[in-house]
This record gives C-alpha cells, structure tokens and sequence, in this order.
C-alpha cells in the first residue's frame, strides 16, 4: 500500500473494483429501445427513470473510466455478490481498528439467525413454541425470525483476558454480564447490516421492518443496525435514510460521488435532499461504516 493512501481509501476503491469485476455494477444495455431513454445504463439506476439513470451514470463515470458493457445480473445473484463484497470490505476495514476495539470478532457466522446470539437466544423458544402449536404460530407471524445479509458478532471474553492488566472481576461481582465467558457461552451481536443494492418501496419497508424487530425484540444492548445501498435516487434513499427511531445510519457504497453526480444535473431539490441527510447524519459514505461499529 502507498504512503499516500489511507488503507481505508485503498479498501474503498477495492470494493468498487469488485463490485464492477463481478458485475454487480456495470452498464447493461436496454432489452428493448424506449424512446427517450438511453440504449444502455448502470446496472444500479432504475431503467424508467430519466433522473436514476443520469445519477447512476454520473456515479460510474467517476468510478470506471472505460465502460464495459454486460448484462445485469439477476436480482437474487447480485443481492447476494454485494453481500459478500460488502462482508469482505467490512472484515478487513473493522480488523484493522484493533486498537479501538480489541476482541475476537466473526464476520461470516455458520448460520446467522439471530436467536442463535445471546441479546435474541429467548427466541428459539419462541419458535418452538409456535412449531408445536399452530394458533401460537399465527399468533407471533415470522418477522422476529431474522437472518441479517451480514453480521458483526463478538464472542464473550474468558477471565483471564479481562483480568489480563489487573484484577478487574472475582468469583463475587459481574456475575450476569454477557461479555464475561463464565456467565454466557453465546456469541454477542454486535452489528446487523442489511444489503440493499437498490432501493424500491418493498426493499426499503422490509430494511426498516426487520430493524424494527431487532429493536423490539432484544433482552440486552441493541447491535448496530445499518444498511449499505448503491440506490442512486434521492427521493428513494429518502425513504428509508430520513427518521429515527429504527436504524442507526444509511450507507451508500459511493456518497461523494452520489453527492457529485446529483450536484451536476443541477436540480435544486434533489442535491437539497441529499445535503439535509448527509449533514443530518442519516446517509453516510460506505467508508465511514467501520468507524461507526467501533464506537
């Protein structure tokens, strides 16, 4: 790595690398002409919208200089590549910040439903409950059953860690606290992030449902609760990045390049928008995630 170059923004632009090289983003061309409408666009802009695909294509151009045309992939193939692009740069940028938040750390748990983490462990039997008995099933629905596109899991800390400095706990205090090994075998969430590559009004209302559950559902500290789009459209961003309440935070995979690209079509209401999430603190660039788990 260069002298000159953070390892965050070198982390940055290989997370762009990868989500072209593996056709996550990349221009496809229209399957059948649209008057009015361009014969090909990024494969993150909404193919009916003028203002997507112009905002889309401002974004790729600042991204990739030579553009490689390619089909779009499917929507389930590319939801699941931008999950493990996303793991992958959240992995190796959150690692790197040892000095802030020491601990061992998993990042691509076996099995990800949440009850199997210690805030969310008194819903298995929850859901026993409801396997054995049909009317309690429709009673409690399914929502609470939550499997995260990627999580950020901590696992508790044996005795002779914590003591490692000085003699913190004894056989006498801390007798119920999670992140002691001795009261809870468990591993702790510590961060859920759903992957939304672009946003439509279903994917940005079961985004928000999901931290909803998160946030009703715990016994304990709540995880962080994020989500990482490359939704290029302001008004959609909008939907799910304005209130507060559910998620901590929006994170779009290129937000100065968003930020340029809307600024250059010149439509007041939409850089407007952009600015009042931005400084408002509900839509954050992809590389001010990491930092964010640290606190």
């Amino acid at each position: 790595m260069s002298a000159d170059i953070s390892l965050f923004q070198a982390a940055r632009k290989s997370y762009h690398a990868a989500l072209l090289e593996s056709g996550v983003l990349c221009m496809t061309p229209r399957k059948k002409p649209k008057r009015g409408m361009p014969d090909e666009f990024p494969s993150n802009a909404d193919g009916d919208s003028v203002s997507s695909i112009a905002i889309a294509r401002a974004i790729f151009g600042q991204i990739q200089t030579e553009t490689t045309l390619g089909g779009r992939l499917a929507g389930q193939i590319s939801g699941s590549k931008f999950e493990q692009i996303t793991r992958s740069f959240v992995q190796e940028t959150f690692t790197a910040l040892k000095a802030l938040r020491p601990g061992k750390w998993d990042f691509n748990p076996e099995k990800r439903a949440i009850f199997r983490f210690e805030q969310y462990h008194h819903l298995a039997e929850l859901s026993e409950v409801a396997a054995k008995n049909p009317e309690i099933a429709v009673l409690l629905g399914s929502d609470y059953m939550i499997a995260p596109d990627v999580l950020v899991v901590r696992e508790p800390e044996p005795d002779e860690v914590i003591n490692a400095l000085e003699t913190i706990v004894d056989d006498k205090v801390a007798l119920r606290s999670s992140l002691r090994e001795r009261n809870n075998n468990l591993p702790i969430l510590h961060a859920s992030i759903s992957c939304k590559w672009t946003l439509r009004s279903d994917r940005a209302q079961n985004a928000r449902s999901e931290a909803l559950n998160l946030v009703r559902n715990r016994k304990g500290r709540l995880p962080h609760i994020a989500v990482v789009t490359g939704e290029p459209l302001p008004s959609r961003l909008a939907s799910l990045a304005l209130g507060t309440g559910d998620l901590d935070c929006v994170y779009h995979f290129a937000l100065p390049e968003l930020i340029a690209g809307v600024e250059s079509l010149a439509n007041e209401d939409s850089a407007n928008l952009v600015k009042i999430m931005a400084d408002g603190k509900r839509l954050k660039d992809i590389s001010d995630l990491p930092l964010d788990l640290a606190v």
